[in-house]
């Protein structure tokens, strides 16, 4: 039976024939095992695809970067021999397609095809796929696909995601029996927390295409942009019961994506759908999918100028190498292969055979960006006076997304519409402030990126629908109707002057941005005293807002001489300004040894990781600290609660999960607290502390009024749209900030983003450092029950107990790693809390 399966799939691939007298070995022949019948580790696909890189003319291959755990990323070049001889100056041609060089293209150049496997580690039918895919390109004696790749370059990324995979295919193959067991309640189909999908940090890697916060994701765009395909595959799986779904993408569909792409996913769709139609094999299409949020591996190509597509196989983490499906079928892993194979090699063949197509307009789209863009805007003017770290910040996501910017020398009058009000208005654009014209290459994603409020054809959707930078930085900005170029390229943050006095009474390092962050981070790591001001001071002609860092020599005497090396050295690191003092006599506000200059204690940080807590959230917060603040943080199981005996100063953070109050040792870390600890609660974790004795929160009623309760007769086919009335699936919220408090130094405004209908009231017992006033969004999509329920609701919270203190957040600060205002925002909580 074994050989009778591995004969019909090898027939389905069309491999079968010689296999055995050919010089390059097929994926069996070189790994030990039929295809399907098992799943292949990593290190072993490196293998295969350095072993096909050196045995092939038809194959190149590159590591274009490393994981967190050190695996290798791969990238496959593989064309014709003839091709790949002159494969950089075939690269540079496409390059000046996209407008990335100077020069007229080719118009006859080959068509660049990019092929992404397995962004879902758990999703690991994909690398297999890929092996096979690869074998057949590189063939020596296939006619078919050497045709092909006299016209195309395919560019083959066999796993984007290695350490999810790695966790998942080590995890199962732990768990295998003799044979594979299909019994759906079988627990080789459950994976344990935090399971294989995300990376070593559990972030989602295919939300990160727009921001790249990953390592992973960061490499894969600096090699992508040195590329630019016509065409990007994006290879998923989905639910076990699912059919096959590939092209063209359902509703909605940002306005931005133009018709020619709309048509040539309808024409790749098609090619796939004559092969499936001839096996008689199940799929859908413009359904499910759709193509608005731009952190996808299907949306960015396309603000990119490339056909972007998501192909989806049934199967997933719970699939292994055999499952049986709700209609009594078995699912095997060799069946999901195929699948993935056909429309690989289905793409490629459909790209060849529009290549002129492609190129033309892949060509005009970058022509017609830079001349006359698409969208409501011309320019995005952030002002140059904002605090440097964030512009840093927001420049170097622009670096990694290849989009160009620069600074005004001179002022002029423009009109713009004003991110922090909605409202248009007159201004003046100064000299300093950074403009990003979509006048350039990169201009319809740059658009995406900065759009105020992106129009949403559809509420349906299957991810946030706003997220613009200027909310997400924190910043003032004005969207601008009218075209406005720099006069200088690029922006230069302002270098800091070292201090020309030596042993000063303080250093003072202002606050406002997370460079400041990471040098309080490093000087507490090394043992310096810290103290910020709760009040403005004015100091030797100078003003210091509220949560200016002050680090006096008086309570450092233990560092001696050491003390100036470690405090310039972190500011030199963290490009800060010091700000140097003779004398703790200001000249307004309190003096440097006053009570309300607070000393700020080194918190020990705890995290809850594992189960109930979401695995999203515990990685947001611990890439945070380690990629992000550069602070220690210690990750504890929830059974290693019971034995952690919280002190004055320490810090517990509960991310967002579905707690069970009978299984967290909830009054033990209430008491921690009342000895003097923090407990900061996320999301979903507040629904544990509400209600509880002596906590303050409370949750907000819903209002049978928002409920439509009529009797009425309801369409069936109007559940989903019904549903979508009480949820916010993304939206952004202005929120009103109490600037006092030490949770909100550093922040002029805040903009949240609710994900939720969760709703709290403002606290009566304690502190409403953010709350909303209005309930409906600022922008993005906001179902219109949720409008009352929303509104005069608590953001950010704290509430004294004891001799210690709850943070309360609502909203997580830290989503997906790009919102950047809410680092701030959770830093103060870290350390400012108390």
């Amino acid at each position: 039976m074994q050989k009778i399966r591995r004969a019909c799939l090898l027939v389905a691939l069309g491999l079968a024939p010689a296999l055995a007298a050919q010089p390059l070995q097929s994926p069996e022949e070189f790994l030990g095992y039929p295809p399907g019948t098992r799943f292949t580790p990593h290190y072993r696909v490196v293998d295969y695809f350095e072993y096909v890189a050196r045995t092939s003319p038809r194959v190149q291959l590159v590591q274009y970067g490393e994981t967190y755990e050190g695996r290798p990323l791969l990238l496959a070049i593989i064309s014709s021999p003839e091709n790949l001889a002159r494969i950089e100056a075939l690269r540079e041609d496409n390059l000046r397609r996209a407008g990335r060089m100077p020069g007229t293209p080719d118009p006859d150049g080959p068509v660049f095809v990019w092929l992404s496997y397995n962004v879902h580690g758990n999703e690991a039918v994909s690398t297999e796929a890929a092996l096979l895919t690869l074998y057949a390109l590189a063939h020596p004696d296939s006619q078919r696909t050497g045709a092909w790749l006299e016209q195309a370059v395919v560019l083959l990324d066999p796993c984007l995601n290695p350490d999810g995979r790695e966790r998942y295919v080590q995890w199962y193959h732990r768990m295998l029996g003799v044979q594979p067991d299909p019994d759906p309640i079988a627990r080789e189909h459950h994976e344990p927390w935090p399971g294989g999908r995300t990376n070593h940090y559990y972030f989602d890697l295919n939300r990160d295409w727009a921001w790249g916060t990953q390592q992973e994701t960061q490499a894969r765009l600096a090699v992508y942009h040195r590329w630019m395909p016509q065409i990007h595959v994006d290879f998923h799986e989905q639910g076990v019961d699912e059919p096959y779904y590939f092209a063209p993408a359902a509703r909605p569909i940002h306005p931005l994506i133009t018709d020619w792409q709309r048509a040539l996913q309808d024409t790749i769709g098609r090619n796939h759908a004559r092969y499936f139609d001839a096996d008689g094999r199940l799929y859908f299409t413009r359904e499910v999918f759709d193509l608005f949020y731009p952190g996808y591996g299907d949306t960015w190509p396309t603000f990119n100028g490339a056909i972007g597509m998501t192909y989806e196989q049934g199967g997933g983490g719970r699939a292994g190498l055999a499952i049986r499906t709700a209609e009594g079928d078995t699912l095997t892993l060799a069946e999901r292969i195929r699948n993935h194979y056909t429309t690989g090699l289905s793409t490629i063949e459909t790209a060849v055979r529009q290549r002129r197509t492609l190129l033309d307009r892949f060509a005009r789209y970058f022509a017609e960006t830079q001349t006359q863009p698409a969208g409501r805007y011309r320019a995005f003017l952030i002002r140059g006076d904002a605090h440097p770290d964030r512009l840093a910040a927001l420049t170097a996501l622009l670096d990694r997304q290849g989009i160009r910017y620069g600074t005004l020398t001179r002022a002029r009058a423009v009109e713009g519409l004003d991110y922090a009000t909605d409202a248009r208005q007159r201004l003046e654009a100064r000299p300093g402030d950074l403009v990003v014209s979509v006048y350039q290459p990169a201009g319809t994603l740059a658009q995406v990126l900065f759009d105020p409020d992106p129009v949403l054809p559809d509420s349906l959707t299957y991810d946030i629908t706003s997220w613009a930078l200027p909310y997400a930085f924190g910043l003032e900005a004005y969207a601008l109707s009218e075209r406005l170029e720099p006069d200088r390229a690029g922006w230069a943050r302002p270098t800091p002057t070292p201090p020309t006095e030596a042993q000063p009474y303080a250093y003072l390092v202002r606050w406002g941005g997370m460079d400041a962050a990471r040098f309080l981070a490093d000087v507490l790591r090394q043992g310096v005293k810290v103290r910020v001001t709760e009040a403005p001071l004015a100091l030797n002609g100078r003003r210091f807002e509220a949560g200016t860092l002050i680090l006096t020599r008086a309570g450092n005497e233990h560092l001696g001489a050491r003390f100036d090396r470690i405090v310039h050295e972190a500011a030199r690191r963290r490009h800060q300004q010091l700000y140097t003092t003779r004398t703790g006599f200001v000249d307004e506000g309190p003096d440097l040894g006053s009570s309300r200059v607070r000393f700020l204690r080194k918190p020990r940080v705890y995290l809850l990781a594992g189960a109930p807590a979401s695995a999203y959230a515990v990685g947001e917060i611990w890439h945070f600290f380690e990629q992000v603040l550069h602070y220690p943080i210690t990750l504890v199981e929830r059974d290693e609660l019971d034995e952690l005996l919280l002190d004055e100063g320490d810090v517990l953070i509960l991310p967002h999960g579905f707690y069970n109050a009978r299984e967290m040792p909830l009054e033990s870390l209430l008491e921690g607290v009342r000895r003097g600890a923090r407990l900061i609660a996320l999301e979903g974790a507040l629904d544990l502390l509400a209600g509880q004795q002596g906590v303050a929160l409370k949750r907000r009623q819903r209002d049978d009024s928002e409920q439509d309760t009529a009797a009425r007769p309801r369409r069936y086919e109007m559940r989903e749209r019904e549903a979508i009335s009480d949820q916010v699936p993304g939206a952004i919220y202005r929120v009103q900030l109490d600037p006092t408090h030490p949770l909100a130094f550093g922040l002029a405004r805040y903009f949240t983003l609710k994900r939720s209908t969760r709703a709290y009231e403002l606290l009566e017992d304690g502190w409403n450092v953010a709350w909303l006033e209005e309930g409906r969004p600022r922008s993005g999509f906001a179902g219109h029950r949720t409008v009352e329920r929303l509104r005069e609701t608590l953001v950010v919270g704290t509430q004294r107990l004891g001799r210690g203190t709850l943070v309360f957040f609502v909203d997580d600060p830290l989503f997906r790693g790009f919102w950047h205002a809410g680092q701030l925002l959770f830093t103060n909580a870290v350390f400012f809390g108390e």
